[in-house]
């Protein structure tokens, strides 16, 4: 017999990340196609995952979702700026195709969740995972559980404080100069009038950056205090990034709080360019556990 797999679909702002795996969370098969229309992207999606034999799909998507199973729009992608995917009911069109034990969250969520489970939050009680890239985003993990109440956070729109040699007047269409608005990658590109990864690792661009999302790690630490915070996404794949970042996580904190050692309290993905993936695989894994 055929061996039953889990699915996995990390559904970004630009791409859809599909993979197939199992019950180790090892990685079969791994593909992704444009965002463009529902229409178009759940088309490509649905036809990779009809090739298996599958007993359960987990999905971390952009959002805002909503997440609760009691509404009546549970499994939507409600209010998104993708005006062809708003309102779109995601659970329901993959339901619809495949009758199998769903999870569904965030896709800074399920990251963080993969992470928790095989990455550098293993072990602890409590993580937060950032993603800094096109855009801003958290998700937080205590006990094996997602902190959120009415909805899931959208911590990558908490306001920061601008640093004295930052004239760019934020990116972000809701609150101009939010964390997502002053750090996000087009946030630099905007700023710099190019690519961060066109820019020296002496631009003073950076330094500004790390204060941005030190600030990011400093608010965290004193609402939530967790074991760890990782920050993941295409900005921090510049390496000279974490340094700058403990500096100026050190400057604001400055001593009132006694955190684990910054080499292990503020790190990089430890799974590298495979967090969401695993996230959804061990979210599938424990949807099909509880169903």
């Amino acid at each position: 017999m055929t061996e039953k797999l889990l699915g996995s679909i990390e559904a970004g702002g630009t791409k859809f990340v599909c993979g197939v795996g199992n019950d180790e969370l090892k990685i079969i098969e791994r593909v992704s196609f444009p965002t463009t229309t529902p229409e178009e992207t759940m088309a490509l999606v649905i036809g990779f995952f009809k090739k298996y034999n599958l007993k359960a799909i987990g999905i971390g998507s952009f959002g805002p979702i909503d997440i609760h199973k009691d509404s009546p729009t549970y499994g939507h992608i409600t209010s998104t700026p993708k005006l062809a995917w708003q309102d779109y009911d995601f659970v329901g069109a993959m339901k619809k195709e495949f009758d199998l034990p769903i999870a569904f969250t965030t896709d800074v969520n399920a990251a963080a969740y993969g992470e928790y489970v095989s990455g550098n939050g293993k072990g602890s009680s409590s993580c937060v995972y950032y993603t800094i890239g096109t855009g801003v985003g958290a998700g937080a993990i205590q006990d094996g559980h997602f902190v959120e109440g009415f909805s899931h956070p959208e911590m990558g729109h908490m306001i920061v404080k601008r640093h004295s040699n930052d004239k760019f007047k934020g990116s972000c269409p809701f609150h101009s100069d939010c964390l997502e608005g002053m750090a996000a990658g087009p946030a630099i590109e905007k700023r710099a009038g190019k690519k961060g990864q066109d820019l020296s690792e002496e631009d003073l661009i950076w330094d500004i950056e790390a204060y941005y999302i030190a600030q990011a790690a400093y608010n965290t630490t004193l609402m939530l205090a967790p074991d760890v915070i990782i920050f993941g996404g295409g900005v921090m794949k510049q390496r000279h990034m974490l340094v700058k970042v403990h500096r100026e996580f050190e400057k604001l904190i400055n001593g009132y709080v006694k955190t684990p050692p910054l080499k292990d309290y503020l790190v990089t993905p430890k799974l590298e360019d495979d967090p969401g993936t695993i996230g959804c695989l061990a979210l599938a894994k424990k949807e099909l556990e509880n169903s």
